[in-house]
Parts: C-alpha cells; sequence; structure tokens
C-alpha cells in the first residue's frame, strides 16, 4: 500500500512539472535591465502599469498582471514629443496617477549639475500605454525657489491635490489647480522634510501619513549607498517623525531597505500595490552585484509591524513567494 501510494505521489509530481505548473514564487530581479525610479499605476483592462527614468530614451512603459512578468509596451513620447524645457536634459523620476479621465503623468527634467535650471513639468493620456500629450513646465528651481527641483509626487488628500517633490535640498510640497496640470493661484511651498531625501511617496494608512523616500548615492555602481527609508505623521504636512518621535525635518528616519550581498544600492520605491490578500508589495531599483549595470527592477512584501512597515530582513529578497493577483 506505502508502495502504491509513493508511486501515485510520484506520477502527480511529474505529471504537474510536464503540465508546467507555475510557480509559487518569483526571484529578484524581476526586470534585469535598468528601469530606475519605478512609478505604476493599476489600470481597468487588468495589468499594472510601470513608468521609469530613461534609461531607455523617451520614458519607458512596462505592463504586468502579476508584478512579477513585465513587459516593454513602448515609450511616454517620441523624439518628436519629448519636452524640452530644459536643453539637453533628460527624462527622470515620473509619478503617474489617474485624474479624472486622464492618466497624468509628471516627470522631473534635468542635466547632471543643472540644479537651479531643472523643473518639474506634466503630460496626459487617454489610455495608460500612451502616447502622452506633454502640457510643458509646471516649475523650474529657480522660479519657485527650491534647488534641484525634481522627483514629483501627487497625492489627493481631503478633496485637495498637492504634488510633493525635492532631492537632497529638503522636500517640499504644495497645492496643485483642480486638474492636476498647474500650481494653485496663490498657493505657498510647504518644506516637509530635510536635505538628505529624495523620491518622495506618502502612503496613507489606518490614520497615518507614511513618508517613504531615499537616502545616499543612486548612481554609483556597486559603491552606490542608496536606501530606502521612511517615517510617519498624522497630518500629510507632518510633522513625519521615526519611532523615537524624531523628525525628518532634521534627517531623522527608520531604515526600511539597505543593502546585502547580492543588491546594493536600493532607493527610490513606487506606489505599495495590495494583492487580493491584503498584502502590500513595493517596487524599487538596486544594483545587482551579478550584473552591476544600471539599476534593475526589484520587488518585495511590504508587512506592518505596530504602525510601521518592514520589509523582510531590511534588504532585497532573492526568492520570494509572489504577490496573489
Amino acid at each position: 500500500m506505502k508502495r502504491l501510494l509513493l508511486m501515485e505521489a510520484f506520477i502527480a509530481i511529474s505529471i504537474s512539472l510536464m503540465a508546467g505548473e507555475p510557480s509559487k514564487t518569483y526571484k529578484n530581479p524581476v526586470v534585469n535591465y535598468s528601469l530606475p525610479d519605478p512609478t505604476v499605476i493599476e489600470a481597468e483592462d487588468g495589468y499594472f502599469y510601470l513608468y521609469a527614468t530613461e534609461d531607455i530614451r523617451n520614458l519607458p512603459i512596462h505592463r504586468s498582471k502579476d508584478l512579477v512578468n513585465w513587459e516593454s509596451v513602448g515609450t511616454a513620447f517620441t523624439t518628436e514629443t519629448r519636452p524640452t524645457f530644459e536643453p539637453k536634459g533628460n527624462l527622470w523620476a515620473p509619478d503617474i496617477n489617474k485624474i479624472g479621465d486622464k492618466y497624468v503623468l509628471y516627470y522631473s527634467m534635468s542635466r547632471w549639475g543643472g540644479e537651479w535650471t531643472c523643473g518639474i513639468g506634466v503630460a496626459t493620456a487617454n489610455c495608460p500605454a500612451g502616447p502622452f500629450k506633454d502640457h510643458g513646465m509646471m516649475f523650474r528651481s529657480n522660479e519657485i525657489g527650491v534647488q534641484n527641483s525634481i522627483d514629483p509626487f501627487y497625492i489627493e488628500d481631503n478633496g485637495r491635490k498637492y504634488l510633493f517633490w525635492g532631492s537632497f535640498r529638503g522636500i517640499y510640497g504644495v497645492e496643485l489647480k483642480e486638474d492636476g496640470l498647474a500650481v494653485k493661484l496663490g498657493a505657498e511651498k510647504k518644506q516637509i522634510a530635510g536635505t538628505a531625501y529624495e523620491g518622495t511617496y506618502i502612503h496613507k494608512r489606518n490614520g497615518y501619513y507614511y513618508m517613504f523616500a531615499s537616502t545616499g548615492t543612486c548612481c554609483e555602481g556597486l559603491k552606490s549607498t542608496y536606501q530606502t527609508v521612511v517615517g510617519r505623521s498624522k497630518s500629510l504636512w507632518g510633522p513625519y517623525l521615526n519611532k523615537q518621535g524624531k523628525t525628518m525635518l532634521e534627517n531623522n528616519h527608520e531604515v526600511l531597505i539597505s543593502k546585502n550581498k547580492s543588491f546594493v544600492g536600493t532607493g527610490h520605491n513606487a506606489e505599495l500595490v495590495t494583492d487580493k490578500a491584503g498584502n502590500d508589495w513595493i517596487l524599487y531599483h538596486g544594483v545587482s552585484v551579478a550584473n552591476p549595470h544600471g539599476r534593475v527592477l526589484l520587488l518585495d512584501r511590504v508587512n506592518w509591524k505596530k504602525g510601521w512597515p518592514i520589509v523582510k530582513n531590511n534588504s532585497a529578497s532573492t526568492e520570494a513567494k509572489k504577490p496573489k493577483l
């Protein structure tokens, strides 16, 4: 009888393998080429769409149904339609949103060293794959008075629309017009975090606002010190505090994701995605020790403990269970 059961189990395993039963796990990176500074949105067609800094010219767009298997679907712009307000500038750190019936893409336009001439622009599309129509510059560093005005993040709160931004010169926010395409007339900017941060993302959960950001150097290959950090507040406008009650205005925070033996430079996360099991997931970039060319796309589960987000081992996984999508 025991032999029979063992034989049946062996046959069942063999059949499942032959049938190509899908794996319940995934391996990092989920994209093994450079897709830095990701932003993601779930669209009505059942796909997640991801946009990234233009290591692929004209700002790449990828899509996936499971956050693990991604395919390229083109770029947000073409050579003819790409923004031009910063001569010789590149498109960095986009942020995708659905405002009304439009997909609204905020982007940074900058060149290395151009911290007073860089700025943030906005484009719209009817569908997430584009084509996107550029509406031009919203503001420039030297106009709004914030050096290195890049890395936009949009959020709606209590019926109002806001944009947050900044890169190692302070994190700032300002209210937008109802359509989200321009700064509201008369609105004044406010600083909410210090000079250690860039790549802001604010997540609302259970009465708290969690500000995710990145510290360190992003772009020095295996020498990159980038890491993902977080603080929380009872108000959108802060103060954002660490577990000891010290403020992010003074560069205090909790470390969420740092380097390990497989990945370094782990930062600039996208929006959190919740799967059907109620688990939260975070996409971000890092430098692969095995393939140190550009910043590859990484995925990890975010757990919550005593009101704070945590990632297992405070670093990127090499293999983990897939999201339930």
